[in-house]
């Protein structure tokens, strides 16, 4: 393991973990990753062993069968994990955000029917709120839930880019919920959050629920994408998210909070990943008689390459810590996705060039990460979305005073 991206002040349960996960990467994960991503296959035995570790269940408190570990402990694993292959820290991260939605906003409950299970990875979660033609404007949702007689709700509407669309059983749906809500009510503040539980698959998964397919993708493969399409389906009053309509916009952004910190990990181990490749390939690639290391060009792509990986950790980091601290931490939290994201793709097509031609061939792993780096770019919100929300509380903390 070398000098870059360490974590100081770590405790020894902490750094035990993370030991654990870096050797089950090592062993189970990067020697499998890019045959089964070629192949689009989705991980199953590496997704039963991240069970037996207990990673379904880090965040989730002690008291349901979770771990009661911090964001922090969290972010360093998925961190490890996206190092080895990105697409199984999604399958994880998005189970993840329903687990933390649930224990933040959930009914008692709630939190005891979901989060026993969620701890052991038996009911796994997904979040939807993306729709077709939507973008990053959420508040545009078109999907509605509507109130019947007897408390319960018929759900309608389209959905799209749902990670683990067809291996979860728990899909945390947002929706407009229009009721109790004057005219000129601003959009946000009539959304709600229905709990969605189904088998897994494709198809339909029951009644008034429909998992067209995977959706086929540049790279992210192994995770399985889907749309998700709602027909008159039917949701008791007891699975609105924390009981109460017209608060889903307030928990799904809580949601992405932590799963901006997450993608940050995600750019974090992918870019570790990509230097560790680079820099081993540019001291055994020889021309003019000696390693390209020894190239000054080379030399200063990997100075540049490790600077990246070590700011990108350190953000990544500090945002994980702010929101532990139980302080908002939207500004860190945009800063350290924004960052890492780019840095990230910099610092694979940096190795990507290292490698030269043999970068373009899928024997190499480079070939892969070159394709998985740019859905960072777009996860949990575009570069420009993180943009206007730092832009927006660096006004705020910086008022003019004049």
């Amino acid at each position: 393991m070398g000098r870059l991206a360490q974590t100081d002040g770590l405790t020894e349960v902490q750094q035990e973990i993370l030991s654990t996960v870096r050797a089950f990467v090592d062993k189970e994960i990067l020697p499998v990753a890019t045959e089964l991503e070629h192949r689009d296959e989705y991980p199953t035995e590496i997704v039963e062993g991240l069970k037996e570790l207990g990673l379904f269940g880090l965040m989730i408190p002690e008291e349901y069968g979770g771990l009661g570990e911090s964001l922090l402990t969290y972010a360093l694993c998925v961190e490890e994990i996206a190092r080895g292959w990105m697409s199984v820290s999604g399958i994880i991260n998005t189970h993840f955000i329903v687990a933390y939605m649930l224990k933040q906003h959930g009914t008692q409950e709630q939190k005891e029917h979901f989060l026993p299970r969620m701890a052991t990875g038996e009911v796994r979660g997904a979040f939807s709120m993306s729709e077709p033609g939507l973008g990053s404007d959420v508040s545009a949702i078109s999907s509605k839930g509507v109130r019947e007689d007897d408390g319960g709700f018929v759900l309608d509407g389209q959905k799209m880019w749902l990670t683990n669309g067809g291996s979860s059983t728990l899909v945390a749906v947002l929706c407009r919920t229009d009721e109790g809500h004057p005219e000129g009510t601003a959009p946000h503040k009539s959304m709600t959050t229905f709990l969605v539980e189904k088998e897994p698959g494709f198809g339909e998964v029951r009644p008034g629920l429909t998992i067209p397919g995977k959706i086929d993708k540049m790279g992210y493969k192994g995770v399985d994408t889907t749309e998700l399409v709602m027909q008159g389906l039917r949701v008791p009053a007891d699975r609105v998210l924390g009981g109460e309509t017209g608060r889903g916009f307030y928990q799904m952004m809580d949601g992405v909070e932590v799963g901006r910190v997450n993608v940050a990990a995600r750019g974090c181990g992918v870019a570790q990943r990509a230097f560790e490749l680079g820099i081993d390939y540019a001291q055994q690639r020889h021309t003019f008689g000696k390693p390209i290391a020894q190239h000054q060009a080379i030399q200063f792509k990997l100075a540049e390459m490790g600077t990246k990986v070590e700011a990108a950790h350190a953000l990544m980091v500090g945002a994980a810590r702010t929101k532990d601290a139980g302080q908002r931490n939207d500004l860190e939290a945009g800063m350290a996705k924004y960052l890492a994201s780019e840095y990230c793709k910099e610092v694979v097509e940096d190795a990507f060039r290292i490698h030269g031609g043999y970068g373009f061939s899928k024997e190499y792993e480079i070939e892969r990460l070159y394709r998985e780096a740019p859905m960072l770019l777009i996860g949990e919100g575009t570069a420009e979305i993180q943009k206007m929300i730092v832009g927006r509380r660096l006004l705020e903390e910086y008022r003019f005073q004049g």
